[in-house]
């Protein structure tokens, strides 16, 4: 892998990105103690030309300029690797993703339709509750 993709178009190169393994906190005995399998990873994007300009205000704006992820959860650490670069690339694609702007529309001819038929049901029924007098 010599690049993380982030959507379709979108890859940024793994040099961009700063790895680093230090121990792992909490529970785990010797092999926890003995072993750098905790894993950070770090995405500077003012320094980074894999984003568009678009695309580096999105992030900058809602993540901030260096955008971290980490992870300890696995015993080794190429998977705790694996996982802190995914957590990374679904921390920026959520950055960057922008809501398509939404087109008002207005009922359908169907929804007429009903709308129109349960007006006159409803008339109806409050017709037949009149007294024979008010016809």
């Amino acid at each position: 892998m010599e690049s993380l993709r982030i959507n379709g178009g979108t890859r940024i190169p793994l040099s961009d990105v700063v790895i680093r393994a230090s121990r792992s906190s909490g529970p785990g005995g010797q092999h926890a103690n003995m072993t750098s399998s905790r894993i950070e990873v770090s995405f500077d994007v003012r320094a980074s030309r894999a984003l568009s300009p678009g695309q580096q205000a999105l992030v900058l704006e809602r993540v901030g300029p260096v955008v971290r992820a980490v992870s300890q959860d696995a015993r080794s650490q190429a998977r705790n690797r694996q996982l802190a670069l995914e957590r990374l690339a679904d921390r920026i694609r959520e950055a960057i993703h922008v809501d398509a702007k939404r087109r008002p529309t207005g009922p359908s001819r169907n929804a007429k339709r009903r709308r129109v038929e349960s007006k006159v049901k409803r008339g109806q029924v409050k017709k037949d509750r009149r007294s024979p007098k008010d016809w």
